[in-house]
């Protein structure tokens, strides 16, 4: 089974999650801290590490921890457990992250997530956003026996090889499958404009094809190490199409149906099967889920994370490790994009809250 790649007894992600609240569905570690990557992310050992922690009750969950962690959260922490749920499940990608803590030694990264919401994004890729992060090699540090969750941990791994193969041509290395797969999550995402490194997807693939191979063995049964061949026919294609992520389907069906026609998704599926171009169309719809997730996302994460930086050296660390690349990267597009976004989450959050609407006090 493929999951079985997944798994990890690292005593160092275990001792981290020992100060957190036990009432975990799945916990996992990933990122340049936890896989080698090349480039400028290549020092592991300095690299900080990024968890994500899956809860089944969210506002349980915050309310424990903000007992043991209080001094993690922004200035949120204030307006309780249940205000930082709502802001964790109804805005962004359905996760709320704490950064730039120390935690056991390491400067640690973690973001929280309901059960349920990942299981959504894990099947119908809503956001795809920690279904992403699943489609590359992770750590699990901890699961549980919740059979619904696992199938969706499963699924997703299939779907990411369907919409690889659909963009890839019928012959290709089992190297040029890995790219495209990692690549799914970073379609469209803002991120890639302004800050990160254009080879981002190239440094995680190449020195951990072994992982990829590990995490997607049991998927790819048929010679996974030689050259793989795909059915381009229509046919082939459309039976692909039917089987990827609903919001997938449907952004396909929104960038493909004129105005007027009204077509069910199926009929769109069955037309784009026969484009030349369906890999495009299918590269422009996963673009329609990335581009807005990522951009409220990280919109999110001026409340939860920037904002708990109070001390000098902390704000610096922030400023260097994400703000000052992307002004680097162009500094007219780090204004158009950071400054529009600032104020409306602040009219949002405060509209939202004064009118009690649905972030509760």
């Amino acid at each position: 089974m493929a999951l079985q790649a997944l798994q990890s007894s690292g005593v160092t992600f275990r001792r981290i999650l020992s100060h957190f609240p036990e009432e975990l569905s799945l916990a996992f570690a990933y990122g340049s801290g936890v896989y080698r990557q090349a480039g400028p992310n290549s020092d592991q050992k300095n690299a900080m590490l990024d968890f994500v922690f899956t809860v089944d009750d969210p506002v349980a969950w915050h309310s424990k921890n903000l007992k043991k962690n209080w001094n993690h959260y922004s200035f949120l922490k204030v307006l309780g457990p249940k205000f930082i749920t709502s802001i964790q499940n109804n805005y962004g990608a359905g996760v709320y992250y704490n950064s730039l803590i120390m935690c056991d030694g390491r400067l640690i990264k973690y973001g929280v997530i309901s059960t349920s919401i990942l299981i959504e994004d894990l099947l119908n890729w809503n956001n795809l956003y920690i279904a992403g992060r699943l489609q590359k090699p992770v750590k699990i540090v901890t699961m549980n026996e919740d059979i619904t969750l696992r199938s969706a941990l499963d699924r997703n791994l299939k779907s990411a090889v369907t919409a690889a193969f659909l963009m890839l041509p019928e012959s290709f290395s089992e190297e040029d499958l890995f790219i495209e797969i990692a690549g799914l999550s970073y379609s469209g995402d803002f991120r890639m404009l302004v800050g990160e490194d254009k080879t981002k997807v190239l440094n995680i693939v190449k020195p951990n094809i072994a992982h990829f191979r590990e995490l997607y063995g049991s998927i790819l049964q048929e010679n996974p190490q030689g050259r793989l061949e795909i059915d381009k026919s229509p046919e082939g294609q459309f039976t692909q199409l039917m089987t990827l992520p609903k919001s997938l389907q449907q952004q396909i069906n929104h960038i493909m149906d004129p105005p007027g026609k009204n077509r069910d998704v199926e009929e769109t599926l069955f037309q784009v099967a026969h484009d030349p171009d369906c890999g495009d169309v299918v590269r422009l719809g996963l673009s329609a889920i990335v581009r807005p997730s990522s951009i409220r996302q990280s919109t999110k994460g001026i409340f939860t994370a920037v904002f708990r930086c109070v001390n000098i050296p902390q704000f610096i660390l922030w400023m260097d490790t994400w703000f000052v690349p992307a002004w680097n990267y162009s500094s007219s597009a780090a204004v158009n994009i950071f400054v529009p976004l600032f104020g409306w989450v602040c009219i949002c959050v405060s509209v939202r809250y004064v009118l009690g609407g649905r972030i509760p006090g």
